[in-house]
C-alpha cells in the first residue's frame, strides 16, 4: 500500500490549505515513531504499519509519501513510487484537500473526477486511471469572489488552525481504517453522523 499525502514543498507553503494531505502523511509518520525522509523518487518517504487488525495485531505495511514536486506535478513522483515498490494503482491512497467539503469534514471514496484539483488531475493523467482510493479533507469554499487557486495557497485561518490538529488526526485515523479494513468498512465509521 502507498499513501501519498499531497502538498507543495517548502516552508512557505507548510501551513497552506493545499498542504493538508502532506500534514496527514507527517502525522502518520509521527504516530509510527518515524519521519518522512528524502527518497530518490522525488518524495519524502517512510515505511510504517497502518491501522490495527483483528485482536489488536499490527496493521497493514505501507509506504507513506509526500511528493517533493509542486502539487500540479504530483503524478510523476506517485507513478514512480508505485513502480519502485511494484504496487498496482489499486494499492494507492491519495490524501488531499477538498474545496467541496466543509472545513474539517473527512470523506473516503474510490475513483471519480478531480473536481478542479490539479494534484489529482496530475496523478490520474500519469497513471492513466482515476481508480485509486482517496481521503478527502474538507477545507471549505473560498469567501466571496476569491479565486479558489488563491484560497488553497493561503494558510488556514486562526480559528481553523485551532481545530487543525483534530482534523489532521481524524484524517490520519481514516487512512488507518481504510488501509486495514477496506473502503466500505472505513466509510461506515468515517461517514457516520457525529
Amino acid at each position: 500500500m502507498l499513501v501519498a499525502g499531497l502538498g507543495n514543498p517548502g516552508i512557505e507553503y507548510a501551513g497552506n490549505r493545499h498542504n493538508a494531505g502532506a500534514m496527514v502523511a507527517d502525522e502518520l509518520a509521527s504516530r509510527s515513531g518515524t519521519r518522512l525522509r528524502r527518497h530518490k523518487v522525488h518524495a519524502r518517504v517512510a515505511d510504517v504499519r497502518l491501522g490495527t487488525g483483528p485482536g489488536g495485531v499490527p496493521g497493514v505495511k505501507a509506504i507513506l509519501a509526500a511528493p517533493l514536486s509542486f502539487m500540479n506535478l504530483s503524478g510523476g513522483p506517485v507513478k514512480a513510487l508505485l513502480s519502485y515498490y511494484s504496487l498496482p494503482v489499486s494499492a494507492l491512497i491519495v490524501v488531499h484537500d477538498e474545496l467541496d467539503l466543509e472545513f474539517g469534514q473527512v470523506r473516503l471514496k474510490r475513483g471519480g473526477g478531480e473536481g478542479g484539483h490539479n494534484g489529482l488531475r496530475s496523478i490520474s493523467s500519469a497513471l492513466g486511471s482515476r481508480d485509486y482510493l482517496r481521503v478527502r479533507i474538507g477545507i471549505g469554499r473560498p469567501p466571496g469572489r476569491m479565486d479558489p487557486a488563491d484560497y488553497v495557497l493561503r494558510d488556514f485561518s486562526a480559528a481553523e488552525r485551532r481545530e487543525l490538529p483534530l482534523v489532521v488526526g481524524d484524517a490520519a485515523d481514516a487512512v488507518g481504517l481504510l488501509a486495514a479494513q477496506g473502503l466500505e468498512a472505513a466509510q461506515r465509521v468515517v461517514h457516520a453522523p457525529r
